[in-house]
């Protein structure tokens, strides 16, 4: 199993294979447009514009889990995100990252890294996973950790 395993919706309701991102390191990261932490799309466009021609993708999936950040729709969601940050990298449809809805890819990434808590849960908005070209999950990253703190790894992989 890796991440290629998976599929995704874009909020045009497209399905995507993650399958499109072989061989290139891959940033995944819960997001939401009406949190503190929301500055960190403008912190992971940085890290995108600064790799992407190295092989880094940065894959957005918008939640609506952590105290309704996330209220609008997925397109809203998207559309926010290149109206203030800029954001070119994809913005998937939202998706849950707990519970019983929890989105396969996010059931993946806690089990292969499931953080340092008692629960692999993701505790907040902007958990951020960083997989490496064969995709499999090498790190995760909790939401006060800044997208900053992973370029040395992200080098490392590229």
């Amino acid at each position: 199993m890796s991440i290629y395993s998976y599929q995704a919706v874009t909020p045009t309701n497209q399905e995507v294979s993650l399958e499109k991102y072989k061989g290139e390191v891959v940033v995944i990261a819960n997001t939401a447009s009406k949190c503190g932490l929301t500055p960190q799309y403008g912190d992971l466009q940085k890290i995108y514009d600064r790799y992407k021609d190295q092989g880094l993708v940065v894959l957005a999936f918008p939640c609506n889990q952590f105290g309704g950040q996330e209220p609008g729709s997925s397109e809203e969601a998207e559309e926010f995100c290149q109206i203030n940050y800029g954001v070119s990298f994809p913005v998937f449809a939202k998706v849950d990252v707990n519970g019983d809805n929890t989105h396969p890819i996010f059931q993946y990434l806690k089990e292969q890294q499931p953080g340092s808590g008692e629960s692999s849960d993701i505790q907040w908005n902007f958990t951020k996973f960083v997989v490496d070209r064969n995709g499999e999950v090498v790190e995760r990253f909790e939401p006060k950790q800044s997208p900053e703190e992973m370029t040395a790894l992200i080098e490392k992989l590229l």
